[in-house]
C-alpha cells in the first residue's frame, strides 16, 4: 500500500487526501494548527465553476486568461474549467451547502473580470468556512490519520526521491510520496489579507529539496482591505454587487485606470487605489457600499458586515476606508497537470504550486477551484503506478548583487516592511536592487532563526531575484521604470498586448 503524506489542511489538502485514501493509499494528513486552521477557511467570494447552462467553460477560460495577462499555461486553464463543474458535484456531495435561490439553482455572484455571474457561495461570505467544515468532516470519517499543531522543518531526501517529512520536534514520517498543501505567503509583506500562518513553508521545504519554482514574482494585492484594525478582506463579491470605490473628494476613481472601473482584474484596481492614496497623502480610500442597504449587506456578507460593525463602521450609512493587502502568490512550486514536482516522490498543491493555471494574475475565485481540481488530481495520481514524468524547467539566472554592508537587524517586521516597500504593488530596478542586497546581507550572517522566519527569509529571496529578472510590466508584476510615463493608463488594462511591455 503507497505511504502518502499531505503537508496542508485547506482544500487543496484535503481534496488530494480523500482522493488519495480512496484510491488505496494509506494517508496521514499533517497540519501546523488545527485542522480548520488554514486559508481556504478565511476565503469569502465563493469558488468559479461553470453551474448555469447559459455559461461556458470557453467563457471562463477566456475571462482567466484575461486576468492572467495571456501568461496561464492553456492546458492548465483547460483543467480548471472543465473539470471545475465535477468538483463542485463532489463539494455537494461532500456536505457544502451552497446558497440557493428560492428555486433551488445555485445563488450565483459576480466578480471582477468575470463576463457573467458564475461564482457560487454559501452562508453569504463563508464558503471557504463551508468548504473547510464539509472536507474536515469527510476527512475525520475516513481512515485518514491526522496530525495536528506539526510544523513541517524539511522534506526527507534520499537518493533524490523524497521519503518523507520532518517536523519541527525531530520525528520523521517516511512516506512512498509527499504532498505539498500549505498555501502561500501573505506574511512576506507588512500589509496582507492571510493569516499568521502563511509563511510559505512548504515552498521553502521543496527549495531546499532542490525542486524547481517559478512565477514568484507574481504576487496579488487585493484591493480591499479593512483599513481599521486588524487587516481584514473586504471580498471583491461587495463590488460585484454593486458596491463603488471613492477618494477623499467622493469621485470614483477607477475609471481612470480601466474602463472596467471597480470591476477590472484586482491587480489594476489595487493599483488604482495605491495610487489614489498617494495623491491624498496615504489617506486610505473608500469602498461605498451605501446604495445596497443595511438588510441586504447583512443577509449577503454576514460575515463582513460582522467585522466592519466590530470596529464602529456603519457600512449602510457611510463608506468605509479600504487599502490594498498582500493576497495571493501565483508562482510556487513547479508543477504538472498532476501535481508533479521536479523531484520524484513531491508533489505540491494549490497556492503552493504553479500549475500557470494563473498566469500573472490570478482570476477572482479560480483560487478555491484550483484547490478542488488539482488537489483531486493529485490524489488520484498519487494512487496510481505510473512512471515519474517531471516537468521541465529552464534553469533560473539570478543576477549579481552587492551584499549590503548596512543592513539593519534582522527581524520579520523589517522583512516585510522591505518587501512591502521595494517588492509590492509597484517595483524598479534601483528598490529591488536594494532588497536583494539587505536580503544577501541576512542570509550570509546565518542567522539562528525560527523556522518560519528561515521560511520566509528564504522566499523573500527568491521573490526579489524573480522580480528583478522580470524587466518588463505584466499583470501582478508592475515595473514602473519599464514604462513610459505617458502610456501609464494605457498599460493599465488586463490585455497581454498591452501588459506585456
Amino acid at each position: 500500500m503507497t505511504t502518502v503524506v499531505v503537508v496542508g489542511s485547506g482544500i487543496a489538502g484535503l481534496t488530494a487526501a480523500l482522493h488519495a485514501s480512496e484510491g488505496g493509499c494509506r494517508v496521514t494528513v499533517v497540519t501546523k494548527g488545527a485542522l480548520p486552521d488554514t486559508n481556504t477557511r478565511w476565503a469569502q467570494g465563493g469558488i468559479a465553476a461553470v453551474t448555469d447552462p447559459a455559461d461556458t467553460v470557453a467563457s471562463h477560460a477566456a475571462d482567466t486568461v484575461t486576468a492572467g495577462a495571456g501568461l496561464n499555461d492553456p492546458a492548465a486553464v483547460d483543467v480548471l474549467v472543465g473539470e471545475g463543474p465535477e468538483r463542485i458535484a463532489e463539494l455537494v456531495e461532500r456536505g457544502v451547502a451552497f446558497d440557493r435561490t428560492a428555486d433551488g439553482d445555485f445563488s450565483r455572484g459576480l466578480e471582477a473580470a468575470h463576463a457573467v455571474a458564475r461564482v457560487l457561495h454559501a452562508g453569504g461570505d463563508a464558503t471557504g468556512a463551508a468548504i473547510q467544515a464539509a472536507l474536515g468532516d469527510a476527512v475525520r470519517r475516513s481512515d485518514i490519520v491526522v496530525r495536528e499543531h506539526a510544523l513541517l522543518r524539511d522534506l526527507v531526501v534520499t537518493e533524490g526521491r523524497v521519503a518523507g517529512v520532518g517536523l519541527a520536534d525531530g520525528e520523521r514520517l517516511p512516506a512512498d510520496a509527499v504532498i505539498l498543501a500549505t498555501g502561500g505567503a501573505g506574511q512576506l509583506y507588512a500589509h496582507t489579507t492571510n493569516p499568521a500562518g502563511a509563511t510559505g513553508d512548504g515552498i521553502a521545504a521543496a527549495i531546499r529539496a532542490g525542486a524547481a519554482v517559478a512565477d514568484l514574482e507574481f504576487v496579488q494585492f487585493h484591493p480591499t482591505a479593512l483599513a481599521v484594525g486588524a487587516p481584514f478582506l473586504v471580498s471583491e463579491a461587495v463590488r460585484g454587487e454593486g458596491a463603488v470605490l471613492i477618494d477623499d473628494t467622493g469621485r470614483r476613481f477607477a475609471f481612470d485606470a480601466h474602463p472596467d472601473g471597480e470591476l477590472a482584474p484586482r491587480d489594476v484596481v489595487a493599483r488604482a487605489n495605491a495610487r489614489a492614496m498617494a495623491r491624498q497623502h496615504g489617506h486610505p480610500v473608500r469602498l461605498d457600499a451605501t446604495a445596497l442597504g443595511a438588510a441586504r449587506l447583512a443577509r449577503r456578507f454576514p460575515t463582513i458586515d460582522a467585522a466592519v460593525r466590530e470596529r464602529g463602521l456603519d457600512w449602510a450609512r457611510e463608506p468605509i476606508p479600504v487599502t490594498p493587502a498582500a493576497h495571493y502568490l501565483m508562482g510556487g512550486v513547479v508543477t504538472d497537470l498532476d501535481g508533479r514536482t521536479t523531484v520524484p516522490g513531491l508533489y505540491a498543491v494549490g497556492e503552493t504550486a504553479r500549475t500557470g493555471v494563473h498566469g500573472a494574475n490570478r482570476l477572482a475565485s479560480n483560487s478555491l477551484l484550483e484547490g478542488a481540481v488539482f488537489g483531486a488530481r493529485a490524489g488520484d495520481a498519487v494512487a496510481t503506478d505510473r512512471p515519474w514524468y517531471a516537468p521541465a524547467v529552464a534553469p533560473a539566472r539570478p543576477l549579481p548583487i552587492a551584499v549590503a554592508d548596512d543592513a539593519p537587524a534582522f527581524s520579520r517586521a523589517a522583512l516585510q516592511r522591505l518587501l512591502w516597500d521595494h517588492a509590492g504593488l509597484e517595483r524598479d530596478a534601483a528598490g529591488l536592487d536594494h532588497a536583494a542586497s539587505i536580503l544577501a546581507a541576512w542570509r550570509a550572517q546565518h542567522l539562528a532563526l525560527p523556522i518560519e522566519d528561515e521560511n520566509l527569509l528564504l522566499l523573500a529571496t527568491h521573490v526579489v531575484d524573480a522580480a528583478r529578472m522580470r524587466t518588463t510590466s505584466v499583470g501582478a508584476h508592475f515595473r514602473t521604470d519599464a514604462l513610459d510615463p505617458a502610456a501609464d493608463a494605457a498599460s493599465l488594462t488586463s490585455s497581454p498586448e498591452a501588459l506585456a511591455c
